[in-house]
């Protein structure tokens, strides 16, 4: 019997030892050198921040620990659609604060995903858990 070789594993963008410990500047630094000549500008437009904020991020002259999380995760998802991989972690670590669930949108995807799954039948008697499990919510 002759053993297939095992195809390597690519570790996410957040595991590599190597980032971890990278600040929020390094990390955008970092993704905007990947982005095939995308600025701070460009990032600052598509993810709805200020460029002076950004910038500020950026010479770290202005404190990220609390930076809105959905401005994390904005830039996040300008970064994915250049085609460079980050994850919401790596963005989370960068500021020094733990990775919240994932967020509403996120939620409900899997969800939908989840239940095109399941077979016909289960798709109903699910819809109608949820209608049972909303109207208790409604009576307490």
């Amino acid at each position: 019997m002759t053993s297939q070789p095992t195809p390597p594993v690519e570790p996410e963008p957040g595991d590599d030892p190597a980032r971890r410990g990278e600040d929020l500047a390094a990390l955008l630094d970092r993704l905007l050198s990947a982005s095939q000549g995308r600025t701070q500008k460009d990032l600052a437009s598509e993810a709805g921040i200020s460029y002076p904020t950004l910038n500020a991020w950026m010479n770290r002259t202005r404190g990220t620990s609390r930076i809105d999380p959905e401005k994390l995760r904005a830039m996040v998802e300008v970064f994915r659609r250049w085609g460079v991989r980050t994850t919401p972690r790596e963005f989370f670590e960068a500021v020094g604060r733990p990775v919240p669930g994932p967020s509403r949108d996120e939620r409900e995807a899997r969800l939908l995903k989840l239940y095109r799954q399941l077979p016909e039948a289960r798709q109903r008697a699910l819809l109608k858990d949820a209608e049972a499990m909303l109207q208790v919510s409604r009576i307490t």
